[in-house]
């Protein structure tokens, strides 16, 4: 039986949330996985739906999720281990009065000095892990993420601000479930740049191994 993905988009039409998801769903059927997507966070609330997706793909900018939306999605990743995984302000910039839900990504968006139009680079931090193997540093012209982040996570890529490294790329454990997190992809054509994509797919992949 394939695995099975959900992807959630809406909130802030600003980052294009119906066309990424399209984005996300190609990449997982090109993996053999079953994919719905869905633009109502009441898909939340079946929890025992929840517990049969492999991976949710949040792509949701700001907005407000109602309790018996929320608590559902927390229990399926952290007690069902349920994988979670997404990018930019679509998983870390929703929800904003929703410590738990934050806590679980591993960072909440804060800044981006300059919007969009910004060239920085993306640096690789460590080479040898299977999310970032054989990748180099890139270039990207867009918006640039300063956040809050939990100093559990794992970092896979980082920017600079000045002399402070702002992670880019990371992953974390939330009980029994798997993050991970891209903060690239303000709009559809970030996320199609070929390194933000095969970063994206190894991701997806990885939250539900």
């Amino acid at each position: 039986m394939s695995k099975q993905a959900l992807i959630v988009w809406g909130g802030w039409d600003g980052h294009q949330p119906e066309e990424v998801a399209g984005i996300f769903a190609g990449l997982l059927r090109e993996e053999g996985f079953g994919v719905e997507v869905s633009d109502t966070l009441d898909s939340f609330k079946d929890a025992e739906r929840l517990a049969g997706v492999d991976l949710i793909v949040p792509v949701w900018t700001m907005g407000k999720i109602e309790s018996e939306q929320l608590q559902p999605l927390i229990a399926a990743v952290k007690e069902g281990g349920t994988g979670i995984a997404g990018c930019h302000g679509g998983m870390g910039d929703s929800f904003r009065n929703e410590v738990e839900y934050q806590y679980m990504v591993g960072g909440q968006w804060v800044a981006h000095p300059g919007n969009d139009g910004v060239t920085y680079m993306v640096r690789i931090k460590d080479r040898g892990h299977l999310l970032t193997e054989g990748m180099d540093d890139f270039v990207v012209v867009s918006e640039k993420y300063y956040m809050h982040v939990d100093p559990a996570i794992h970092v896979h890529a980082v920017t600079d601000f000045g002399d402070v490294e702002m992670p880019v790329v990371w992953t974390k454990t939330y009980g029994a479930g798997k993050v991970y997190y891209n903060s690239l992809g303000h709009q559809a054509n970030i996320v199609r740049m070929p390194e933000t994509l095969e970063l994206m797919r190894r991701g997806l992949l990885w939250a539900t191994r």
